[in-house]
């Protein structure tokens, strides 16, 4: 991660791209909210939360794992997620040094 905290690298730049894409969607927000209230759970717990298609939960529990903001383990025949939390602090991290750029600027538009 960059220390300079008026520029994030190129590679900074695109892991939060990365993150942001996949926080993009109230749902896949739902899901990790409800998966930082568990160690882990079986995708049938994730399903049973929400009023959706199974493949529509699968697409966004794909999203959420290519992104790296959780993995996912198959303990045949079911999968169990959990938050990756490495990268979730690493997402923390990067959008604060975001934010931060912009903490007592005059911006105006």
């Amino acid at each position: 991660m960059e220390k300079d905290n008026n520029k994030l690298s190129i590679e900074d730049q695109e892991t939060v791209a990365r993150f942001a894409k996949a926080l993009g969607h109230p749902t896949r927000i739902e899901i990790l909210v409800f998966l930082s209230n568990q160690d882990s759970c079986f995708f049938g717990d994730i399903h049973d939360i929400l009023p959706i298609a199974k493949s529509t939960v699968s697409q966004h529990l794909k999203e959420l794992k290519d992104a790296g903001l959780i993995q996912g383990e198959i303990e045949t025949p079911k999968v169990r997620y959990c938050i990756h939390k490495e990268n979730w602090e690493k997402a923390r991290k990067l959008f604060s040094n975001l934010f931060d750029m912009f903490r007592d600027k005059d911006i105006c538009c």
